[in-house]
């Protein structure tokens, strides 16, 4: 028995008959990766995949931002935001109202 060939059914997974058309890779190698269906023959991006990437960016954007708006230390952050664009108002209102008496001063003169 050691003697004699292997038949298909007592043979490894790598055996291949002599009247089996040969194997498109040999056997442990990968396979030839699919062509990416996101991009032309010469390597062009087409345009649904680029619109794809943009709105999946988006998303994702949108999505960070609403989780992150919603920790205690966003909260904390817009509060400071908020009292600084409100302070910052009110001095730029009593900038202007100084440079209006100083034109009114000047016109007197």
């Amino acid at each position: 028995m050691p003697d004699e060939e292997p038949t298909p059914r007592d043979a490894p997974e790598s055996f291949q008959a002599a009247d089996d058309p040969p194997a498109q890779t040999p056997p442990g190698a990968a396979p030839a990766p699919l062509p990416d269906p996101g991009y032309t023959d010469r390597g062009v991006p087409t345009f649904e995949s680029v619109r794809e990437k943009i709105e999946t960016r988006y998303g994702t954007s949108l999505g960070a931002h609403e989780l992150a708006s919603e920790t205690a230390e966003a909260r904390r952050v817009e509060e400071q935001y908020e009292a600084r664009q409100k302070a910052a108002a009110e001095r730029l209102e009593q900038i202007r109202k100084s440079m209006k008496q100083n034109d009114s001063d000047e016109g007197r003169a």
